[in-house]
């Protein structure tokens, strides 16, 4: 019997098998597809990092989630954040002020004139909050390297296994069910995104998870030699926030968050819809000026939300599953697999925010 399989191997399940394995746990991940594939929603080059939310407990995953990133850099020799700095413009975007000056992360509000005057390739309407330490994650690097840390300390990382099932058989035992057989062990970690409800169908009740393909795209700056922030436009219902960040090489990412169609993972056609591109473009056009919107070169990205945009991270016996991090959870993969590993070791319970699964 092994002692814990992990089951999927994006940022969250890279990151579990990584905190585990240095935890001194003998760690086995299966990833249906092969390294660096495209088919999840945690390949691409880069993705934001941010301090500024409106809700306290996710400053607090951030602030922790920057230290270990630095210490990742520093054990594994290889730069993984970019410090841009990061913005937060319209409505209700200088509600994150309270929330930030109330755990004393740095941030200054510029009005949006003087916002202008700094980044000439965006527009604003409104007052622009600034937070010095945001920027870009290097993702596929940051998957790279949590999976080479946790071979090094031992984990056994295995692409190409498809996990199809779960079965819990005692409060040690749970057999993964794969194409191949079924495996024996003490414990399984379920981080496999919009497949965790497939998979543990019958095990645990999570709560409703809804999968979507997003439609981002890269456009060109006019000015190749512009700075850019990672930015994040607060905009009113019925409309979706907008993000963006410079990803060097391919151009400005741009996108709406959660707004894409609800896909079957399995049965994706990876193609934006035309009503998707030009309202992406219509987008860039009045807001991002400093871009080219005829240059749109489209991305595919799956997405798995709960309701709320809450994670989920919990243990029920010898099943812990962290799903539903799409849109905002790259940032956290290294606290994420702390956490997770905590929960596996029981050194620590899941943040109540997060303890959102039960046993069927």
């Amino acid at each position: 019997m092994q002692d814990v399989i992990v089951v999927g191997g994006g940022a969250m399940g890279s990151a579990a098998a990584w905190a585990l394995a240095a935890a001194g746990r003998e760690v086995h991940l299966l990833e249906r597809f092969e390294a660096g594939h495209d088919r999840g929603g945690s390949h691409g080059a880069t993705r934001i990092f941010r301090l500024a939310y409106p809700e306290p407990d996710y400053v607090t995953l951030a602030r922790r989630a920057l230290r270990l990133w630095r210490d990742l850099e520093e054990e594994s020799g290889v730069p993984l954040l970019t410090t841009t700095g990061a913005i937060d413009h319209g409505p209700d975007a200088l509600g994150i002020a309270e929330v930030l000056a109330a755990h004393g992360v740095p941030f200054t509000v510029l009005d949006a004139a003087a916002a202008k005057r700094r980044w000439p390739g965006m527009e604003f309407e409104s007052p622009v909050l600034h937070q010095p330490d945001g920027g870009r994650l290097l993702a596929d690097a940051a998957i790279q390297v949590l999976q080479r840390l946790a071979s090094e300390a031992g984990a056994r990382i295995e692409h190409g296994r498809r996990v199809t099932g779960v079965a819990v058989r005692g409060d040690d035992a749970v057999e993964v069910w794969t194409a191949e057989g079924v495996l024996s062990a003490r414990h399984v970690v379920v981080a496999a995104g919009g497949w965790a409800p497939g998979i543990l169908r019958g095990v645990l009740d999570l709560p409703a998870l809804t999968v979507t393909q997003e439609q981002p795209a890269h456009f060109h700056a006019l000015d190749p030699g512009a700075g850019w922030p990672s930015f994040i436009h607060w905009r009113a219902e019925p409309e979706h926030a907008a993000y963006g960040l410079l990803s060097p090489g391919e151009g400005v990412k741009v996108g709406f968050h959660g707004s894409g169609p609800v896909v079957d993972p399995d049965r994706r056609d990876f193609t934006a819809t035309e009503e998707g591109s030009r309202l992406l473009r219509d987008y860039v056009r009045r807001w991002l000026p400093g871009l080219d919107p005829d240059t749109a070169e489209p991305i595919s990205c799956l997405y798995d939300n709960t309701a709320s945009h809450d994670f989920v991270i919990d243990r029920v016996g010898p099943v812990t599953v962290a799903t539903g991090f799409s849109g905002h959870g790259f940032k956290f993969a290294p606290v994420i697999g702390r956490i997770v590993a905590d929960l596996v070791i029981g050194a620590a319970p899941a943040p109540p925010r997060f303890a959102l699964a039960s046993r069927t």
